[in-house]
């Protein structure tokens, strides 16, 4: 999926997209038609980087609850003629997750819609899923016909219902079809539950990859062989060090780490990395310096995870070289480093907002580190981080760092969190926004009777009630 283009910080389009509870806001005091507008723009053009982790469904259901908003764009886009030219799940997922969510809100439209698209869809799978959490067995055993029939008779059509029907995400359509009357559903999907069960348990017996009894020389080569095909294997290849290698093996692993192919340079500086051997540090630095750029990531992955004393000592030195291995520093610093390591830490989130924009990976552990360290000179960064970041999670994680460093949260950012996109954002929020504000109230009840609404949120809603706040 294309980078999506996401509209300034300051539009309510531009809020819509990245999730935040502003966005909300400002869409119920907007013109209705306008709000409309931006809603179903985020819906139809899914806006996030990484579709698969963050939230938006619930977010833009809710707003179409509070806008009364109709589905017909969202009908259009579903049954478009691109829905049969691109296959990309990703296109519709985002519209099926918002009829989900309403459907659960009782809205019969977005019921009937998912019905429908899962009956004749691309991405009827998704639509399935949906169902299967909000429909009844009458609604689902409707589809039973229309969704075998996607499935030729044949060797080919049975083994793509076979793979359909073992990687379900949500099970129940295939157990009520299994028991279905009607014997032409039934055997068939039987059939192919029983293959599945079969094919899971082949690939069980047959594991691909090293084994216990092989060599050290031979670990290196199966990394080698996943470099050569383009995939890297040597995370998985230095485990396998670790149950094939002895003490007397340490000679050709230093050296493998200092001079070998990159499949066992990478997998040497890992497995040396996580044994803290004496000399991983010295290989680390050497393989920045000298490496290509598979080793140079290796060896800056591998010292971000060690935690030895020597390493957060190391780190300290390293936290101003302008290279990978001084980034990494300042994120072992973030993560593990103490109360001396704050003038470092907070050098390096400015460098990164600076240098790579509020965006930037790095952000997210050193964000995390400034909340860690209570960094309260941080708060003018972490609120820019906030307010312009794309990424929902990376504003979660601002969020809960400026609980901690910066005094107006309370009454400030906290607020608007109750609105937002990500779960654990509007969990904090519920245990820090002041509750003076005739909004946060009302939003509080509101979370704490929503059956939609996480776990965790409610908890943090219900820790709050007291004698100075209505009973919700």
């Amino acid at each position: 999926m294309f980078d999506p283009v996401i509209a300034p910080s300051g539009t309510l389009l531009g809020l819509l997209q990245r999730g935040r509870g502003d966005g909300t806001l400002h869409a119920l005091t907007a013109p209705r038609a306008e709000a409309l507008a931006a809603l179903n723009h985020c819906v139809l053009r899914d806006p996030r980087h990484d579709w698969q982790v963050e939230n938006r469904s619930l977010y833009y259901a809710r707003l179409y609850l509070d806008l009364a908003g109709e589905l017909d764009e969202i009908e259009r886009h579903l049954f478009d003629a691109e829905d049969v030219l691109d296959d990309c799940e990703s296109r519709t997922g985002l519209s099926l997750a918002v009829l989900g969510h309403l459907a659960s809100y009782g809205r019969p439209d977005a019921l009937a819609l998912l019905r429908r698209y899962a009956a004749t869809g691309t991405n009827w799978a998704w639509a399935l899923d949906e169902l299967a959490l909000r429909d009844d067995d009458a609604g689902l055993r409707a589809l039973a016909v229309p969704t075998l029939a996607r499935f030729p008779v044949d060797p080919e059509g049975e083994a793509a219902l076979t793979a359909a029907v073992r990687d379900a995400f949500e099970p129940r359509p295939w157990r009520l079809w299994a028991d279905d009357p009607r014997p032409s559903v039934a055997a068939r999907v039987r059939a192919a539950q029983e293959a599945g069960s079969f094919d899971r348990w082949q690939r069980q017996m047959r594991p691909s990859g090293p084994r216990p009894g092989w060599s050290v020389q031979a670990v290196f080569d199966w990394a080698q062989q996943g470099i050569d095909r383009g995939a890297a294997l040597h995370v998985p290849a230095a485990r396998c060090l670790t149950a094939v290698a002895g003490a007397e093996n340490r000679p050709e692993i230093v050296e493998a780490a200092r001079h070998g192919e990159e499949g066992a340079r990478c997998t040497a500086l890992r497995y040396l990395a996580d044994g803290n051997d004496p000399d991983a540090l010295d290989l680390i630095e050497a393989a920045v310096a000298n490496g290509s750029t598979g080793v140079t990531e290796a060896a800056v992955d591998a010292f971000e995870r060690m935690r030895s004393v020597a390493a957060v000592d190391r780190a300290r030195g390293w936290a101003h070289r302008p290279d990978a291995l001084g980034a990494a520093a300042g994120r072992v610093l973030a993560c593990r480093g103490g109360a001396q390591d704050r003038d470092l830490v907070l050098g390096a989130l400015r460098e990164a907002v600076r240098g790579e924009g509020p965006d930037a990976p790095t952000l997210w552990t050193l964000v995390d580190g400034t909340g860690r360290l209570g960094i309260a000179c941080a708060a003018p960064v972490l609120r820019h981080i906030y307010r312009e970041t794309a990424s929902s999670h990376l504003r979660q994680r601002a969020a809960r760092a400026l609980a901690v460093t910066d005094p107006s949260f309370p009454a400030g950012f906290a607020v608007e969190c109750l609105w937002d996109c990500e779960e654990t954002t509007r969990e904090t929020a519920a245990r820090h926004a002041e509750t003076g504000d005739a909004r946060v109230v009302e939003q509080l009840r509101r979370l704490a009777a929503d059956p939609a609404e996480e776990a965790e949120v409610q908890t943090a809603v219900r820790s709050r009630m007291g004698p100075d706040m209505p009973a919700v």
